[in-house]
């Protein structure tokens, strides 16, 4: 029989090359705060929340679920143009026949500093920061020892030296970003942000070693939407992160079409397109959005070399978006609010 427990605690909290991977999604964009915490409030409204679940290698039995929760609430600061965004950003992920879980309750903010009394023009700088919880389930893991030499005896002792199935620490995250309008009308927009992830280096070890501890996480943001003309636009984003000797590149385009004979007042607009995620994945989406709320669906294409294993079955991935805003006094805010 496979040592399971040794190998998948040694894999996840010992390699540097494994333990270096956080818990992503496809959807990026729709998860704004596990990118970049000064990314909260960039987008054309006051208040927003979205949720993610994906459902990652059906075709492994015991495969990975997650989870995310996020919202966001803006405040207009001042006399001027500049705001703070107070965030929540809320994750879950079980993974592997030891039922791995992970549970994160991070609290955001983020103050943006408006650069123009013309148009959109903001340099934001954020915070995230909370509680994160890892469990693993020891009644489902079998190792050598419990090989009698014939058979496995759940009765015989596994032979590990596992502290505690439960580890609880704090974790933090910084980030910065610019965004701004340009073009015909400033109808154009773009943004581009950089985020440090775990700068306090938390320890997550089962066995409580203090050498093993998080790397820090660097990710590099840039996005931008073009109209084309009053009906269709793109929009192009892309994610580069490297954390240990760990790295990924993501990125892609939406094409947008505004359904109806009113693109002003259109409510329905209709994306569709594909992102790739470098060595590992295409990733084609679909998203509708109606009104304040926007549906998104995507799938991974698995076209790293484990696609043998996984039959080139990745993923599905949907997402579930809700933007609103508030009855104020002070109209121009809303003009001058980033969009995305």
């Amino acid at each position: 029989m496979k040592t399971r427990l040794a190998h998948i605690l040694f894999c996840l909290f010992a390699l540097p090359s494994a333990r270096a991977q956080d818990i992503h999604f496809s959807q990026f964009f729709e998860a704004p705060l596990l990118r970049n915490p000064s990314l909260a409030g960039i987008f054309a409204g006051d208040y927003r929340v979205q949720a993610v679940f994906h459902d990652q290698w059906n075709s492994f039995s015991n495969a990975y679920r997650t989870g995310s929760l996020n919202a966001e609430y803006k405040m207009p600061i001042g006399k001027g143009h500049d705001f703070l965004t107070t965030g929540l950003q809320v994750l879950y992920d079980k993974a592997g026949s030891a039922a791995l879980s992970t549970t994160e309750f991070l609290p955001a903010l983020n103050y943006h500093k408006s650069l123009s009394d013309e148009k959109t023009m903001y340099l934001s700088l954020g915070f995230m920061g909370g509680l994160v919880n890892k469990s693993i389930d020891l009644s489902k893991i079998t190792t050598n020892s419990q090989y009698n030499g014939t058979a496995y005896d759940p009765a015989l002792p596994d032979g590990e030296t596992l502290i505690t199935p439960n580890i609880l620490y704090w974790d933090g995250s910084l980030g910065m970003s610019f965004n701004t309008s340009f073009g015909r009308d400033q109808g154009n927009t773009m943004f581009i942000g950089a985020a440090l992830h775990h700068l306090n280096r938390p320890k997550n070890s089962f066995y409580k070693n203090p050498s093993i501890e998080l790397d820090p996480k660097y990710v590099f943001s840039a996005g931008v939407k073009l109209i084309i003309n009053d009906f269709t636009y793109f929009t192009l984003q892309a994610d580069h992160s490297r954390q240990g000797s760990s790295q990924e590149t993501i990125g892609g385009a939406l094409f947008s079409y505004k359904l109806g004979d009113d693109p002003a007042n259109s409510g329905y607009i209709l994306h569709l397109g594909g992102f790739l995620r470098w060595k590992d994945a295409l990733i084609p989406v679909l998203k509708l959005d109606m009104n304040a709320l926007s549906v998104a669906l995507s799938y991974d294409v698995n076209v790293s070399p484990l696609k043998t294993a996984s039959q080139g079955r990745g993923g599905v991935e949907l997402s579930i978006s809700y933007i609103g805003f508030l009855d104020r006094e002070n109209a121009k805010y809303r003009i001058l609010c980033p969009r995305f």
